[in-house]
């Protein structure tokens, strides 16, 4: 039997719908910072239009007493953003200084998803810096440091009808992104995630590289299904993947993931170590939000040991 290294909270579904501060239809895809001893979930709330915003909420123990802000942190549908007007969605933080973070998120319109990102200082207000990848692009994340004096983005375009997870690099202003490839691509057919994939949570640092928790998608009855898939990056060089686990990690199947405006669903936008552990924040059913718990330990001896790259060098070398 496949090991399952991530274990539901027994809290869970830790915030729905009905304990926000507006009428709304989902609590989703919370990102996730650590700050002066508190978790703080940056939530997409969709409200009864249909429309998104990001409102935090905060806790001392990262799982009960949620305090939510009575106003969004990033709101949509302002004048001066009319690439925003149908909704913020899906927010992505990296702690890219002592007190400063960006957030990567999907500013959505009728021209289509785009890539947008903003920092802040204290999850109070933000500095919008704008859209900085056209549609269709979504699923973006930057990474905590430089590379060789670059910057590292990793986000997900359509490309042709295909969704791969692709990368870029930024030199000073985190405004203009250059130098594309594709980092990690669907793998298509009767794949888990042989639809269409995405970046899940942010990169984590580990020693044996940047644990990176993705979402695949498979059709079955005209209904798609998301799981949860794990691949390891190059410490030095994001760009070079050393391992991605042919087999899914985490996928729905607990009543609140099962039963919402989309069933099938479990999706995560932030992931923090505590400890020897990983905590991910996850959507479920894109309906209300979930944390599933797991050794660090495990999710890498995961990672190796159902590593896809591996398995396909196997079979080049006994076709040969």
């Amino acid at each position: 039997m496949i090991p399952q290294p991530f274990k539901r909270h027994p809290n869970n579904p830790l915030i729905t719908p009905s304990e926000l501060p507006i009428p709304a239809n989902a609590a989703l895809n919370p990102g996730v910072a650590e700050l002066d001893g508190e978790i703080i979930l940056l939530i997409r709330i969709e409200d009864r239009r249909g429309i998104s915003e990001i409102r935090t909420a905060r806790s001392k123990n990262g799982v009960d007493g949620w305090v939510i802000a009575d106003k969004p942190l990033i709101e949509p549908d302002l004048p001066e953003y009319p690439y925003e007007e149908w909704g913020c969605e899906d927010a992505r933080v990296t702690r890219i200084g002592p007190r400063k973070w960006i957030i990567a998120y999907t500013a959505y319109s009728r021209y289509g998803p785009s890539v947008a990102l903003a920092t802040t200082t204290d999850f109070e207000s933000i500095e919008r810096l704008g859209i900085v990848l056209p549609p269709t692009n979504k699923d973006a994340t930057v990474f905590p440091h430089q590379f060789d004096n670059l910057w590292v983005m990793l986000h997900r375009p359509v490309t042709g009808g295909q969704e791969h997870i692709w990368y870029a690099c930024a030199e000073h202003d985190l405004t203009h992104w250059t130098a594309p490839g594709v980092l990690l691509p669907e793998r298509g057919g009767p794949w888990w995630d042989g639809l269409r994939i995405g970046v899940g949570a942010p990169p984590i640092q580990t020693e044996e590289g940047w644990l990176l928790i993705y979402h695949g998608v498979k059709e079955i009855g005209n209904r798609p299904i998301y799981r949860l898939g794990l691949a390891l990056l190059d410490i030095n060089r994001p760009r070079k993947v050393l391992a991605r686990a042919s087999d899914w990690v985490f996928a729905p199947e607990a009543h609140y993931e099962q039963s919402g405006l989309l069933p099938g669903v479990v999706y995560t936008c932030g992931a923090v170590p505590v400890g020897d552990e990983i905590w991910m924040y996850y959507g479920a059913a894109d309906t209300v939000i979930g944390l599933a718990i797991a050794k660090t330990r495990d999710l890498l001896d995961f990672v190796w040991k159902y590593d896809y790259i591996k398995q396909i060098g196997r079979q080049k070398g006994m076709e040969k």
